[in-house]
Order: C-alpha cells, then structure tokens, then sequence
C-alpha cells in the first residue's frame, strides 16, 4: 500500500517519490534547481545528530537539507 507523507517524516534507507513541492519564490525555485521535482525518486541516507539536516540520495548525487526545507516536499512511499 502507498501512501503519502512528508519528506521530514522519512526514515533513513527509505525510498519514495516525490509527489509535490510546495514552496514558493526564491526557496522552490532553489529545490527544483537541487533536482527535487516532481516523480524523481529520492532515499534518505542519514541525519545528523540531532535530527537536522537530513541527507538524500538523488539519481548519482546526495544532498542536505533541513527539516524546515523538507516540510515543503511531499512523497509517495511503501506504507506497512
């Protein structure tokens, strides 16, 4: 079963698409140039310490972002 939830809430080695962005201006149009776009598949790889920020894995690249960032990010993941 698929289901729907914020990137924040992934755990790590958790795969899932991203199904929205919805940040606006300047920040969303920074997501998109990341790569963080709509259908693109994206796994969590780790976290810091203490929780934030929180490190993806994206086609060949990884990246950070933190956890305010990542509440803008939707994704479709496997549920239990």
């Amino acid at each position: 079963m698929k289901k729907q939830q914020c990137l924040r809430q992934m755990k790590e080695k958790q795969k899932g698409i991203i199904k929205t962005v919805n940040a606006k201006g300047e920040l969303g149009r920074r997501l998109r140039d990341m790569g963080l776009v709509s259908g693109r598949e994206v796994m969590v790889v780790g976290r810091a310490p203490l929780k934030d920020p929180v490190a993806l894995r994206l086609k060949d690249f990884t990246l950070t972002l933190r956890n305010n960032e990542a509440d803008y990010i939707t994704v479709e993941t496997e549920g239990e």
